[in-house]
Order: C-alpha cells, then sequence, then structure tokens
C-alpha cells in the first residue's frame, strides 16, 4: 500500500515502541485505529452519496479506464497519429463511395483512387486571393493601432 514491506513494517513498529514507550503505545495506536475506522466511513458515505446522486450511471462507470496509473501519453500520441492514417486507407464502402473521413487532414482536394479528375468546367471557382500588403521602408515604423491593445 505504501511501498513498505515486513521487514521495514517491523522495523517502525520497533521503533515506535522505543520511543513512544509501552505505556503510551496502546494509547495511540487506538487513536490511529479510531481515524482509519473514521477516514472509511467518510470515504464510504461519499461513495453512498455519489451513487444516489447520479444513479445507474455510477455503477456502469468503467472504473478501472480512469485509473490515472493507466495513462501512458506515448500510447495516447501514437493513437492519434494512427487514427488519421487508418481514416485515409479506409477501404471503400459497398455503395462505391468513399465514407467521409474524420480529419481535415485525409479531405484533401486530391481525387478519390479510380474516379476520374475533375475538369475545369466543374471545379469549384477559386476564392479570389487578397491584394499583397504593401512593404514598409527601411527604418519606417510599423503602423500602430491604440484600439487594438
Amino acid at each position: 500500500m505504501f511501498g513498505i514491506n515486513g521487514y521495514e513494517f517491523v522495523l517502525l513498529a520497533l521503533i515506535a515502541v522505543i520511543v513512544l514507550g509501552p505505556e503510551r503505545l496502546p494509547e495511540y495506536a487506538s487513536q490511529l485505529a479510531q481515524l482509519v475506522k473514521g477516514l472509511r466511513r467518510m470515504a464510504t458515505g461519499a461513495r453512498e452519496q455519489l451513487r444516489e446522486e447520479v444513479g445507474s450511471e455510477f455503477d456502469d462507470v468503467d472504473w478501472r479506464k480512469l485509473d490515472p496509473r493507466q495513462y501512458d501519453p506515448r500510447r495516447i500520441i501514437k493513437e492519434a497519429l494512427l487514427d488519421d492514417i487508418e481514416d485515409a486507407i479506409r477501404p471503400v464502402s459497398e455503395n462505391g463511395s468513399h465514407p467521409q473521413p474524420r480529419s481535415s487532414i485525409a479531405a484533401t482536394s486530391r481525387p478519390a483512387p479510380g474516379s476520374a479528375p475533375e475538369s475545369a468546367a466543374t471545379a469549384a471557382p477559386a476564392a479570389p486571393r487578397p491584394a499583397p500588403l504593401p512593404r514598409l521602408a527601411e527604418g519606417q515604423a510599423a503602423p500602430y493601432d491604440a484600439e487594438a491593445t
């Protein structure tokens, strides 16, 4: 529980007997037992209150998935990166159409394999490009907008 093995526990108990003395040790042991019982009672009460407030959804939660010890950042990143690849190489569905990709990376303007490329007449017109901004002369300060800051 705390990473203490049997030998260390016996050593700690021996130190406690020496430091506290045999006359005060039973009193402190009973206080420790009371503390542990109180903590268990509070934890059980909190669990029951949560179960009452959440209802049947509390029983459906897979608590092992939410265990922080299961968190592996390398696995999460790997799954996220492979998710895009799986979308890109997903097979053609039965009706002959390609399923819609989940990410915008896979949704490029390239034609799907086996389909005819779009002609210039059927292609969507490109949005007009904005005019380039004029370059500042060397040594000229950039314009400052007091309302923008």
